[in-house]
């Protein structure tokens, strides 16, 4: 039952706001970091690739669309990780914390060892959905080796949410630093052959994803094993393997899996569609996706610091502050993203030159990055909505908004408008952004429905005499 508060009125709301914007943008700054160093990487892997030829490009965009598909699923289901760490924070259980973090990291593994055996058939599976040979065979070696890092890739995320949970960003972001300088240089190193090193093209990125994803996972693992207050967390205590004990912590992450994978999955169904309009076109598509993402890693790092801020929040029952929180979120992202799309509305040629100087595939781009500054606003607002849900402990809602949005709205207009209308790459782009705006409508509608029931909820108590 959410508690009454003591207090309210103007300056309690002002003095609430400034505290949100505050924690959010101390807890966003060092997670949107490390977030966008994901994509940094995924996006130096594009650079070195796209210098090295755009065969070569176009495999390791078909490569990275399931790959891509498969970690974001693993993540949502991992998310329960922060919002539970978070849940158990503000109801001043701190040893719950490590045993939250303990089995979510046995879980990670596993989820990524299935996603590894996914990526051992990705040749039959992309033949089968209409891509040619030639790009189809090289995309599934890339395909195998990316997902050799699978479970790295999600042992490193969910040790990283555990630590957010906690309110500990940085060591995450100082990670995603150290992470990002070694896979240039590897990718130096085995894209174009350096220092008598093989001359791999796409694989060499590949490589190097996976080779940087594991010394991820083991530097942040060791360092949540022995931060100095572990004991207090119980960092190193088993908690054993109780399967109810943590069904809710499973239920946020099968909700954020079903969400998010959708939204990957329809994501990845694009990318097909622009294997389906040529080399350049899946190209151009990567290029453009790529910086969208990167992005969209910003979002998703105000997203974060939301659903830890909304998590404390549902933990200790304060309905009112739960609802500031969430709308602060998407306040502070919204002003964010504006200002990330006036820059790429007015410099889409420079931004393009930094992946190709190719003139077909430079021309193909530029339109691309032009239109996501609009996507950014609604795509970046619908995430940080999606993770206020969450750090509210609703599963459900985000996970229908993203199938109406994505896989309902987005994959049959998209097609639509490359294909039958013949809007090419940029129909694509179109489509992704009429589901971002249905996605922000359909979410914040879920988010506003669930605070005025909960401030209802609070406010019972208050009515009864005495």
């Amino acid at each position: 039952m959410y508690r009454v508060p003591v207090q309210q009125g103007e300056s309690w709301l002002l003095s609430r706001v400034r505290r949100h914007v505050s924690e959010l943008l101390r807890l966003a700054a060092p997670v949107i970091v490390a977030r966008a160093g994901l994509l940094v990487m995924a996006m130096v892997d594009v650079v070195f690739v796209g210098r090295y030829g755009t065969l070569d490009l176009a495999q390791l965009s078909l490569a990275n669309a399931p790959v891509g598909a498969l970690i974001a699923s693993g993540t949502g289901l991992l998310i329960g990780t922060l919002a539970m760490t978070a849940n158990a924070l503000g109801r001043g259980q701190p040893r719950e914390c490590g045993a939250i973090w303990r089995r979510s990291v046995v879980y990670a593994g596993g989820v990524g060892l299935v996603g590894l055996a996914i990526c051992s058939v990705g040749e039959p599976v992309l033949l089968a959905l209409g891509q040619s040979p030639r790009i189809a065979s090289g995309a599934a070696d890339v395909m195998f080796i990316l997902g050799l890092g699978l479970p790295a890739s999600l042992i490193f995320t969910t040790t990283a949410f555990f630590l957010e949970g906690l309110k500990r960003p940085l060591p995450g972001m100082v990670a995603m630093i150290l992470a990002n300088v070694l896979n240039a240089f590897i990718n130096w190193l085995l894209v174009f052959g350096q220092w008598g090193m093989p001359e791999l093209g796409a694989a060499g990125a590949a490589w190097a994803s996976t080779i940087v994803r594991t010394c991820l996972a083991i530097g942040l693992v060791l360092y949540a094993l022995n931060m100095a207050d572990h004991a207090a967390y119980g960092v190193r205590t088993w908690p054993g393997w109780r399967w109810r004990e943590w069904g809710a912590q499973r239920r946020i992450g099968y909700g954020g899996g079903a969400s998010i994978g959708i939204e990957a999955g329809s994501f990845a169904s694009l990318s097909l569609f622009a294997g389906w309009l040529g080399a350049v076109a899946l190209g151009a598509y990567s290029i453009g996706l790529n910086l969208l993402a990167l992005m969209f890693m910003v979002a998703l790092g105000i997203g974060s610091a939301t659903a830890v801020r909304v998590g404390i929040a549902h933990g200790r029952e304060d309905a009112p502050d739960l609802a500031l929180a969430g709308w602060t979120g998407l306040g502070v992202n919204t002003g964010v993203m504006i200002l990330l799309g006036v820059f790429l509305w007015f410099f889409p040629g420079a931004i393009a030159a930094i992946f190709t100087d190719e003139p077909e595939l430079l021309a193909a781009s530029i339109p691309l990055i032009a239109i996501t500054a609009f996507i950014l606003v609604a795509d970046g607002g619908q995430v940080v909505v999606a993770n206020a849900l969450r750090g509210r402990g609703d599963a459900l809602g985000p996970t229908v908004a993203h199938t109406i949005s994505y896989l309902l709205v987005m994959v049959p207009t998209a097609w639509f408008l490359a294909l039958p209308l013949g809007r090419g790459v940029m129909g694509l782009f179109e489509g992704i952004l009429i589901a971002s705006i249905v996605s922000i409508v359909l979410l914040s509608l879920r988010f506003h429905y669930l605070s005025r029931r909960d401030l209802r909820l609070m406010a019972r108590p208050a009515e009864l005499p005495g």
